[in-house]
């Protein structure tokens, strides 16, 4: 039987892949890189392995004797990782550190890429078994958007684009034409709620892909701790980029949405070159 790599973060996320690559009859080996991983992917993964993030040759080694050859990377890793340092790193995870230009996302993960890759070791698209989850445009829910209100999703689109572009986040949170938050070092749900704060209400989150997105890694995701931020701050509306978002727990997620009168929609953006 064929094996595929997890590096699991927080989230259900790597949940949805496990499950998605069992069902293609590959065995699924996980180590859990960060604490709090969903406790399914213990119960459920053919190899399982809790390995911290700063302990990089542990995790390579682990990789090796699985005989793995490919991985994805999925689940939250956040940055404040890195910033309020890291509990006993071993020496490989300080050398890539301090190789590092910058601490950007895409700087870290393509870093994490190339020694994966001088291991043998290749990142696999993460959206590979997650196309099923990806939705096409439309609203998703029973109550839609209103004319002044997709107009507000369509600046938020815009925003959130130039923003991903620069590798700061792939969220905002935006109410009468005026951005409210924008997604930094503090993840999507703090984005949601600080936003929201600042709306007082109805706000609308928009969620997008970064232009020339790496499917490798940061693919934007979406699921219920999402919609209970939202909650939490009062936001109306969520907005997603069409077939470039992952939509992990839709059932429960709509069926909330629906109950306390929420607003979740798929929206095409411009083609990329």
């Amino acid at each position: 039987m064929a094996k595929v790599g997890l590096l699991a973060g927080v989230g259900k996320l790597p949940v949805e892949f496990l499950r998605a690559a069992q069902s293609e009859g590959y065995e699924v080996v996980v180590i859990a890189v960060i604490p709090d991983t969903e406790p399914e992917l213990k119960a459920e993964a053919d190899s399982f392995y809790e390995i911290n993030v700063a302990k990089i040759d542990k995790i390579f080694k682990t990789l090796h004797k699985e005989g793995i050859t490919e991985v994805t990377m999925l689940g939250k890793v956040t940055k404040e990782i890195l910033f309020k340092g890291l509990v006993m790193p071993d020496l490989r995870t300080i050398k890539l550190l301090t190789k590092l230009r910058n601490r950007k996302d895409d700087t870290i993960m393509l870093t994490i890429v190339e020694e994966l890759a001088k291991e043998g070791i290749q990142v696999v698209d993460q959206t590979v078994y997650m196309k099923p989850l990806m939705p096409k445009a439309g609203v998703l829910t029973k109550a839609k958007p209103s004319k002044e209100q997709m107009a507000d999703i369509l600046f938020g689109f815009d925003v959130a684009k130039q923003m991903g572009g620069l590798d700061i986040g792939q969220t905002v949170v935006v109410k009468d034409m005026a951005v409210m938050a924008i997604e930094a070092i503090e993840g999507t749900d703090a984005c949601i709620k600080r936003g929201g704060a600042l709306g007082r209400g109805n706000a609308v989150v928009v969620k997008t892909a970064k232009p020339r997105q790496d499917v490798r890694f940061d693919v934007p995701a979406v699921g219920l701790t999402t919609i209970q931020s939202m909650l939490d701050s009062d936001c109306k509306i969520l907005a997603m980029e069409a077939e470039r978002t992952i939509f992990v727990e839709q059932a429960e997620v709509i069926k909330l949405a629906n109950e306390k009168g929420l607003i979740i929609c798929a929206v095409d953006g411009p083609e990329e070159e």
